[in-house]
């Protein structure tokens, strides 16, 4: 389990929503950012997950990743490159977890992909959109577990939209408050974010 404080005059203190916490300094609608939501234990996070894609003039371009898995990042890069055609190899890039959170689990992978495009087409995902689901190497949507929590999460945030995997809206036991778009590739993905 997790539990998020915040230093005060008083010293510690309890933050009950630690997503309203993580989210409070996001600029909202600027190219490279994205709400993704996250399970910490038995909680879901969401947070901002930020990219930054640059001309590169060196031979070998950066890859610098805060926050996420480095590997993950790079595989996911490769799968973009190789299935939605995106010319990234004389780019440098750089992804981070906004407010210093680690995040290690598939669900993020689109997010991750979506941050990355966005940023390297100069197009912002809307604000009040939250990005769930596993990338595979085909450049399919897989499902992610916990799906119903981490969309109640985003409701109670006030996210209106909601891209998740195909799979899990097909399984999804109760109505969501919020628009609700399955995707079952990144290709879909991107073209109804972007």
């Amino acid at each position: 389990e997790i539990g998020v404080f915040e230093m005060g005059s008083y010293g510690l203190r309890q933050v009950l929503n630690p997503s309203e916490l993580f989210l409070s300094e996001r600029p909202l609608d600027v190219p490279g950012s994205v709400v993704v939501a996250s399970i910490e234990g038995s909680r879901p996070i969401l947070v901002e997950l930020q990219a930054l894609v640059t001309s590169s003039s060196l031979g070998v371009p950066r890859r610098t990743v805060i926050g996420i898995d480095y590997n993950r990042v790079s595989l996911l890069i490769a799968i973009l490159e190789k299935k939605v055609g995106l010319k990234l190899m004389g780019h440098d890039i750089f992804v981070n977890v906004a407010g210093g959170v680690k995040v290690d689990e598939p669900a993020i992978d689109l997010g991750t992909v979506a941050v990355i495009t966005s940023s390297f087409k100069e197009r912002p995902i809307p604000s009040k959109t939250m990005v769930v689901g596993e990338v595979g190497l085909a450049g399919e949507i897989r499902a992610i577990s916990q799906i119903e929590i981490r969309i109640a999460e985003a409701e109670k945030l006030g996210f209106t939209r909601c891209i998740l995997p195909k799979n899990n809206l097909d399984r999804l036991e109760r109505k969501a408050s919020m628009e609700l778009i399955g995707v079952a590739s990144i290709k879909e993905a991107l073209e109804r974010m972007l």
